[in-house]
């Protein structure tokens, strides 16, 4: 089971482009996992740079436990 939601997509994206044959539609799909790479790459870029900045693990955690990071 993925860990994230943006994991989550992509496994249903990956597992609906194994169901599909039409060139045109896994194409559509491929893209759009391919988007969902450089969504996922901007998350871990801006989780590093919270990290850094906010040195306070007590708030590290609450943003965590309330989405803004991972």
């Amino acid at each position: 089971m993925a860990e994230t939601t943006l994991a989550t997509i992509d496994e249903l994206l990956e597992g609906t482009l194994d169901d599909v044959d039409d060139p045109d539609i896994r194409y559509k799909l491929r893209s759009a996992r391919q988007l969902l790479q450089v969504v996922q790459q901007r998350q871990d870029i801006m989780d590093e740079a919270i990290e850094t900045a906010v040195e306070d693990e007590e708030v590290l955690q609450n943003l965590r436990d309330l989405g803004y990071t991972e």
